[in-house]
């Protein structure tokens, strides 16, 4: 007894229809061993071992330089009002000189942003670059917050 699997008793082999995905599976499964094994060459790992430096630490000024912008656009250096045309003076008779001193600005939440900018620019021309703006968190006292 014969088992006939065919169904037509033709010999044609008929062209497949479908898609063969079997050769892009192959090449989808090289790449990701490629990346596999590529990914950790491309981090930084290198072992060093830094010598420890005995140079003092720069020692920090006790009372912080504020220079505050109020709404109508005065400037207060600490607690003495100053004029922008001339606020070099002030500021290098406070930090006694010292440029590289971080200078905290505060304005006031009606100022405009140009006249912030304005001030900023002021500082950076009066040899000030290291500036940090003053904002407030939610319940909390003014802390700074570094701007470059």
């Amino acid at each position: 007894m014969g088992i006939q699997l065919k169904e037509s008793s033709d010999d044609d082999v008929g062209e497949i229809s479908d898609i063969n995905v079997t050769p892009f599976i192959d090449v989808v499964l090289v790449l990701l061993i490629i990346f596999m094994v590529a990914a950790p060459l491309s981090t930084v790992d290198v072992p060093v071992d830094l010598p420890i430096s005995n140079a003092q630490p720069a020692p920090r000024t006790d009372e912080p330089v504020y220079l505050t912008v109020q709404d109508d656009l005065r400037l207060v250096l600490g607690e003495q009002e100053v004029e922008m045309e001339t606020l070099q003076t002030p500021l290098d008779a406070r930090t006694e000189g010292d440029r590289e001193q971080r200078i905290f600005l505060r304005a006031d939440g009606a100022v405009a942003y140009s006249d912030l900018m304005d001030v900023m620019n002021a500082l950076r021309s009066a040899g000030y670059l290291k500036i940090a703006l003053v904002g407030l968190e939610a319940g909390s006292q003014p802390q700074p917050q570094v701007a470059q």
